[in-house]
Parts: C-alpha cells; sequence; structure tokens
C-alpha cells in the first residue's frame, strides 16, 4: 500500500520566503505583548534603582501573609485535584462505558462547568451557600470548603473529557482474559485497568493542579481578601495595596511553579505510555456488580452537585420579594444599581461581545499564520528546529496565568514607544494572547492531516503559498477554524483575570461588572448580578454548544 504522507521534499524558496516574512507579524505580537511584559516583571520585581535586589525580593516573599497564601493555594489545590479525581474517574467510567439512558445529555451537562466563566461559578456557589440559599444552613457560605467545592464543580469536566474517552477505547481483550482466569473485579481493575489508565489519570490530575492552583476568578468571588491564593494574591497587592514589587516578585514565582510542575507532570508519566492497547470504542454494557453500582451512585452525586448550583442561580436570579418574577432581566438595560459607572448590564454585555470579537478576529488570524507554518514540511534539521522553537514559544501563554498577562501587560506597556495603556486595544490583545495556544492546538491536528502530496501538486502546477492555502488546506480544515474561532470567542467572552487588570472604568466587560456588583452591598446589586450571570452564562454555553457540533472527531484539544 502506498504511504498516505510523502516524504519531507523541503520548501520551495518562493514558499520559504513568503513563511519567513508571515512569521514575522506574530512574532512580533508575542514579543511586545508577552515577553516584553513578562521581562518587565521580573524588572519591576528583581531590579531597583538600576541594581539587582534578590534580598528585598526574597524579603517580600517572606512575608506571613505570602506564606499563608503559598500554603492555602498548595492545600486547597491538591485537596480540590483529589475530590475531582475520586468523583471524576467512575463518572467517567459510568458516562463512557455502561448503557445509560440520557448518558449524552449527561455528558452534556457535566462539562457546562468548565465553559462557564469563573466569576459565574463564584456567583452560582455563592447563590447556593449564602444565607437563604438552598444550601446556606451549611454555613459553608465564605469558607475554605466552598472554594474546594467550587474548584472541584470547574474541573470535573476535565476528567471526564479526559479519562473517559481513553477508557472507552481500551482494548477489553485483557479484562476479559483476567476475569475468565478467575480474577475478581476489584483484581482486574488493579492489574488491568488502572496501569492502562496510569497515563490518562497522571494527566489528568497535573492539568486539574494546575488550573486549581491559578484559579482566579472562583478563589477572588468566594474568597475575598480573607482567603487568597497566587492568583488573587498579585490582584489584591496590585489594586488594593498598590504593592508592585511583591506582585511582580510572585508572579514571578508563580511562572517558576507552573514551569516546574509542567516538567514534573511530564517526568512523572510512565515510559512506554504509548503501548497500551486501543480498540474501537464499543458499545455501553448493562450495568451488573456492585462496582457498576458505585460508579452510578458517584455519577449521582456528581450530577448533583453540577446541577444544584446551576438551578440556584437561576432560580435566585427569578425571585424578588419572595415572588417569582422577570423584573431583574426586564432591568438589565438600566444602570447597574450601586455602581458609580452608571453602566447597565447589556452595555457591559455590549462591550464583551465587540472586545471578545476583536480578540477572535486577533487570535484566529495570528493562529492560522503559526498554524500553517508550524505543519508545513521542512528539510533542513536546522529550520526544523526554528519552527519547533516557534511552536513553543505561542504555547507559553498557555503555562503563564491570565491575571500574569494581564498584571505584565499593566507595568511593562507604560513608556513610549511602546505605551499602550490607553489603547482601547489592550483588553483584546490581552484575550486573544490567552485564546491563541487554543486556537493553534485545534488547528494544527487537521493541517497535518492533510496530505503533503496534494500541496505539492498544486505548487508544481504553479500555485503559490496563498493559493495552495486556499485550495488545498482550507477545504479540509474550515470546520476546524470555524470551531477554534468559536472557541476563541467563548474564551475571550468569559475571560476575567487579565481584563480585571485592564479594563477601561468606563466600560466594563461583563464579568468584571458582575465582580463589581457582587461587591457591593444591597440585595438588588447581587440580585442583579445573578441576572448578569445567567445572561453571560447562556452567551458563553450557546457558543460552546455549537463549538462541540463543529468538532472533528478527535482533534484539537477542545
Amino acid at each position: 500500500m502506498t504511504s498516505r504522507q510523502a516524504r519531507p521534499t523541503g520548501v520551495p524558496s518562493a514558499g520559504l520566503v513568503v513563511g519567513l516574512l508571515a512569521a514575522l507579524v506574530p512574532l512580533a505580537v508575542i514579543v511586545v505583548f508577552f515577553v516584553v511584559p513578562l521581562v518587565g516583571m521580573v524588572q519591576r520585581g528583581f531590579v531597583v534603582d538600576g541594581r539587582l535586589d534578590v534580598g528585598g525580593v526574597l524579603a517580600d516573599l517572606a512575608r506571613p501573609r505570602v506564606a499563608g497564601v503559598l500554603w492555602f493555594t498548595l492545600w486547597s489545590s491538591a485537596v480540590a485535584t483529589a475530590v475531582t479525581l475520586l468523583l471524576g474517574v467512575p463518572t467517567a467510567y459510568a458516562l463512557h462505558r455502561l448503557d445509560l439512558p440520557g448518558s449524552a445529555f449527561l455528558r452534556g451537562l457535566v462539562t457546562v462547568p468548565f465553559v462557564l466563566p469563573t466569576v459565574v461559578v463564584g456567583v452560582a456557589f455563592r447563590t447556593l451557600l449564602s444565607s437563604g440559599g438552598p444550601l446556606g444552613g451549611l454555613g459553608g457560605d465564605g469558607t475554605p470548603a466552598a472554594i474546594v467545592a467550587a474548584l472541584v464543580f470547574f474541573n470535573l469536566s476535565v476528567v471526564v473529557r479526559m479519562v473517559g474517552p481513553w477508557w472507552a477505547s481500551l482494548d477489553p481483550q485483557r479484562e476479559q482474559a483476567a476475569a475468565a482466569l478467575g480474577a475478581s473485579p476489584a483484581q482486574v481493575f488493579r492489574t488491568v485497568t488502572l496501569p492502562a489508565l496510569r497515563p490518562v489519570l497522571l494527566s489528568a490530575g497535573s492539568v486539574v493542579f494546575l488550573f486549581c492552583a491559578t484559579a482566579f476568578g472562583v478563589v477572588l468571588t468566594l474568597g475575598g481578601t480573607r482567603y487568597s491564593t497566587v492568583e488573587t494574591e498579585i490582584y489584591l497587592l496590585t489594586t488594593q495595596f498598590l504593592d508592585l514589587r511583591a506582585a511582580a516578585a510572585l508572579s514571578v514565582l508563580q511562572v517558576l511553579v507552573v514551569v516546574a510542575l509542567l516538567l514534573l507532570a511530564g517526568r512523572a508519566q510512565p515510559r512506554g505510555a504509548g503501548v497500551v492497547d486501543r480498540a474501537a470504542p464499543a458499545p455501553g454494557r448493562r450495568p451488573r456488580g456492585w462496582v457498576d453500582l458505585t460508579a452510578l451512585a458517584t455519577t449521582a452525586v456528581t450530577v448533583a452537585l453540577v446541577a444544584l448550583p446551576l438551578l440556584a442561580v437561576v432560580a435566585r436570579s427569578l425571585r424578588v420579594d419572595d415572588a417569582w418574577s422577570l423584573a431583574r432581566y426586564r432591568s438589565l438595560s438600566e444602570s447597574a444599581p450601586g455602581s458609580p459607572l452608571r453602566t447597565s448590564v447589556l452595555d457591559a454585555a455590549a462591550t464583551s461581545l465587540r472586545t471578545a470579537t476583536d480578540a477572535t478576529l486577533l487570535a484566529v488570524g495570528l493562529g492560522v499564520v503559526v498554524s500553517v507554518l508550524v505543519t508545513r514540511r521542512i528539510a533542513h534539521p536546522g529550520l526544523r528546529r526554528a519552527v519547533r522553537a516557534f511552536d513553543g514559544l505561542f504555547m507559553l501563554p498557555l503555562g503563564v496565568s491570565a491575571v500574569t498577562v494581564g498584571f505584565g501587560l499593566l507595568v511593562a506597556l507604560d513608556t513610549p514607544p511602546l505605551d499602550f495603556r490607553g489603547s482601547p486595544w489592550l483588553v483584546p490583545v490581552a484575550q486573544a494572547l490567552v485564546a491563541l495556544p487554543l486556537v493553534v492546538r485545534a488547528l494544527v491536528p487537521t493541517l497535518r492531516g492533510v496530505d503533503e502530496r496534494q500541496r505539492e501538486a498544486a505548487a508544481t502546477l504553479g500555485a503559490g503559498p496563498l493559493r495552495i492555502l486556499r485550495d488545498v488546506d482550507l477545504p479540509t480544515a474550515w470546520r476546524s477554524l470555524l470551531a477554534a474561532a468559536g472557541f476563541a470567542f467563548a474564551v475571550s467572552l468569559g475571560e476575567f483575570g487579565a481584563t480585571s487588570f485592564l479594563s477601561r472604568p468606563d466600560s466594563p466587560t461583563l464579568s468584571v461588572l458582575i465582580y463589581q456588583l457582587i461587591g457591593r452591598p444591597g440585595a438588588e446589586s447581587f440580585g442583579t448580578a445573578l441576572a448578569a450571570a445567567v445572561l453571560l452564562g447562556s452567551l458563553t454555553a450557546g457558543v460552546l454548544l455549537a463549538v462541540e457540533r463543529l468538532r472533528v472527531g478527535r482533534l484539537g484539544v477542545y
């Protein structure tokens, strides 16, 4: 059989020139709006009066509050990760290996929290646990337990979406052979299934821990100034205590810790993980035995944990003076009560939509250029290494928190010729940087699946690089391109970490306005925040549902 992929034959010189010129645009953007701010943060934290001040940085990091913040970040993330795995793994098994009525709906329901803006998740748990809420009698409002529960709620879908498809595609013959030899269900799981799941469990656990350790909107909404993670402490040091040097030192520490965690997660992967026997996903079977019953009971707990906060925020947004009413939704076009900005929720929603549109266009434009360049076959070893480095450079924003990106833009781009603090484009650029790695990871698998011989045949017939892109790549990749655009739009629409630093006071985005409203006293402000949260959550979930319909098999990261 003839191989589908042709051997690397190098790129035409004209294509190389066009590629190098095209690479300059995304390189300029990533250097100016990501590398320069990171370097600026390092300077702000470590350099005082032109001299390196390591002692000052260590003194800032040795403060008792900083130690408390680091400890809270560590233990809350570890507990949330453990609980997420304990609930998520059995749920993944039940929803992907068993034949359950409504399993597709339940998989979609479990996914909803992850696509919600983090500030909406915080509002949902405050509604659930506050006095007068369905679980207000538990006294959990404003406690670390509420933060951990919200982190579990937010990350459950990560485990279910990563572990479930992997588990469903494991070859069942080894499990059947072990059972035929007399092994009990527990022995089959411990000796056969668990080793096969180990790679994906380690990946899911490390991703969830990373998300918990860098959580911002959830912790800020539920913890306030009493319980802070590193992420929220950077925000509080900057906006409330005006201690930029300590904030910069924490940002640098966070970047180093994130990089170390990623390296440890990579080293923890077992050797030979790729030799696990895989097969086409088999149809689910009817539940039987105590193992399946335990998985079903855990799934019921998971579904309740996901549904209760969502129902609570919707129901309470419809309650006015102990009666059902749409009054809060009818008032969304009026100025937000108690807000000195005199901005209505619909005005903020319009700002969010405009900003997300600009960010999406920027992220998709840059993402297409980067994706096309890193998927072209290049014969020269030196150029191949350069392309890999180019690809890795644009993945860096994925490992750096949005708060760090926003803070870096704020402190570094404040002097000519890079004084962009007053530019209305700064928020879309920051949101585009957050979405750009996801766009690239969504497009690269599809573009790599295009037969290279088609591009070579088109080039032989005289087609230029742009004509090849239009006539060969685009017909295959258009669904992934639309899905990537939708995903970038949803991420930008709910983005809160970087936007909270950069949003203009006279035109806040919807997520920023929600946070301002819940921070103000009065039932009216909180009620308006609930209606705004339902609006923002509905917009984001609607976009993600459209993305799911455009998904191309298992290609891409979404």
